[in-house]
């Protein structure tokens, strides 16, 4: 057998306990075929030495927003006063929609406001997303469109959608160049596979070609595609099926391939932290304000039953200790009425978690995807409005393990920093950007946060057969770094000196 590929001077962390480390990799046809003295007389067509560096299972972003991220809108980030925003929308090129994003109404001196905006619109519509995705500040052109809602131009969850809604479909072309720009940043921080958390309809989507774009665009990157449970509708299956609704075909989690596949069924019980509206059992501190759940308990309920029985793995996104309450009572009767094994469902965010609903949580046998740089960027602000408290039980780390949890790590993308190994510092450390200390207790070892951003993150998205260590069988995908996570004091700072996605390498540019 002659190698494609080997790859030598490693310093491997394989994630496989059977060999852990390795100094040379083979690969083949875009697959491992062994390591050290397994292909150590294998001829190859192509030898590179590493010189020492480290090599990683590829990382595993489990939830992120490829299209949004790529967006190629207004940049507000940073921007505290309406006169800098303003003169930043102002002149804004081209007809139509004026659109921005990075908007933080926590620090602006005053929040911006729909008369604010019409002093540069020019009788244009405008959206000026907030970094949550969760709210929004428009225009009077946009109020006037949405009959019943009474604001200031602040909106917030569905009052936002339905703003947004006036705004979609973006066109498949520009959802291929979002993609094409995302894929480039995810490649430079040793991500080969992403979840796109949520298409087709619903908050964070493009339009309801959506899937069409990725199947277009040909990433570099493996994809695995989160539907939006909004656009399940009622199918005339045979009843003994007890499918009472589905996506067309009856597509379910697992469809596709390597490069291109279906994950979870993507549903909404709250908001988020960053606009307050997460649901919370007990309001933000200095509030009478408890957060909100995203719709109805009895839409909610249906939409997660439904999906168990259509043979969907749920993706739930649920970030405050009240919409966790939530899932795990509906999970539950959706496993009553016909029980999975194995269903992996999964709640994303997982954000604000009470000590007694860990052991529900690991009953079910949930996954929590859960996004650590929300801390990072965050925890300052987190940690205020939840209190001394409750701002221990936030994005837990430790306390998962310790009840037998697979964690799963991700990015939440454009909302925090993106790159794994921020994530991984802050999952050992535990401090905010500040340096506060953000749950110390939740703190877990270097190789436990790899894991999550490894094999964890392959697990939660059904791929940990092919995906997740450096074993052989399984797709050579891998991350080559200057460093040494293990031993490094600034994980986050360790350069990514290359990617490789099917066995073939990219060095970074």
């Amino acid at each position: 057998m002659k190698l494609d590929l080997k790859l030598t001077g490693c310093r491997a962390i394989t994630m496989d306990p059977a060999h852990p480390a390795a100094h040379t990799i083979g690969i083949w046809q875009g697959r491992i075929v062994g390591m050290d003295e397994q292909i150590e007389s294998l001829p190859a067509a192509e030898t590179v030495d590493l010189g020492n560096a480290v090599v990683l299972p590829g990382f595993i972003d489990a939830h992120t927003h490829l299209a949004w991220n790529g967006r190629r809108t207004i940049d507000l980030t940073g921007l505290t006063t309406t006169a800098k925003v303003l003169d930043r929308l102002a002149g804004a090129a081209g007809e139509g929609w004026i659109e921005a994003s990075g908007y933080d109404r926590r620090i602006m001196e005053v929040p911006l406001t729909a008369a604010d905006l019409d002093r540069i619109s020019a009788g244009r519509p405008v959206y000026v997303a907030d970094l949550s995705g969760h709210a929004c500040v428009v225009n009077s052109v946009v109020l006037h469109q949405l009959p019943g809602i009474t604001s200031d131009g602040w909106l917030t969850e569905n009052e936002q959608l339905a703003a947004r809604s006036l705004r979609l479909p973006y066109s498949l072309d520009e959802i291929t160049a979002e993609l094409h720009e995302s894929a480039r940043q995810v490649l430079a921080e040793g991500v080969t596979m992403c979840a796109e958390a949520g298409i087709g309809a619903g908050l964070i989507a493009s339009s309801p070609l959506e899937a069409a774009a990725y199947q277009r665009v040909q990433l570099p990157i493996r994809v695995q595609l989160m539907v939006s449970a909004y656009v399940l509708h009622d199918v005339a299956a045979d009843p003994a099926d007890g499918i009472p609704r589905a996506i067309d075909l009856g597509l379910h989690t697992g469809f596709g391939d390597d490069m291109l596949s279906l994950g979870g069924l993507k549903l909404w019980t709250d908001g988020g932290m960053i606009a307050r509206t997460a649901a919370l059992s007990e309001p933000y501190i200095g509030t009478d304000n408890s957060g909100q759940l995203a719709e109805s308990e009895e839409f909610m309920r249906a939409a997660i039953v439904d999906g168990h029985r259509a043979g969907w793995q749920l993706a739930i996104h649920a970030i405050g200790d009240r919409a966790i309450d939530f899932t795990l009572d509906a999970v539950a009767e959706a496993q009553r009425q016909r029980p999975r094994a194995d269903a992996r469902h999964r709640i994303e965010h997982c954000g604000l978690v009470r000590p007694d609903q860990l052991e529900r949580i690991a009953a079910l046998g949930l996954i929590p995807v859960v996004q650590p740089t929300f801390l990072w960027s965050y925890g300052d602000d987190y940690s205020e409005i939840m209190g001394p408290e409750r701002a221990p039980w936030m994005y837990r780390g430790r306390s998962f393990l310790d009840h037998g949890l697979t964690v799963a790590g991700s990015s939440d993308r454009p909302v925090a920093d993106g790159a794994p190994l921020r994530a991984i510092e802050f999952m050992v450390r535990r401090r905010s950007s500040s340096g506060r200390a953000v749950g110390p207790d939740e703190a877990i070892t270097v190789e436990e946060a790899i894991r999550a951003y490894t094999l964890g993150s392959a697990y939660a998205c059904r791929k940990e057969h092919v995906l997740g260590s450096i074993t052989p069988g399984k797709l050579a995908d891998l991350v080559v770094l200057g460093d040494d996570p293990r031993t490094s004091d600034a994980i986050a700072d360790i350069p990514v000196l290359a990617t490789m996605v099917g066995g073939t390498l990219m060095p970074q540019r």
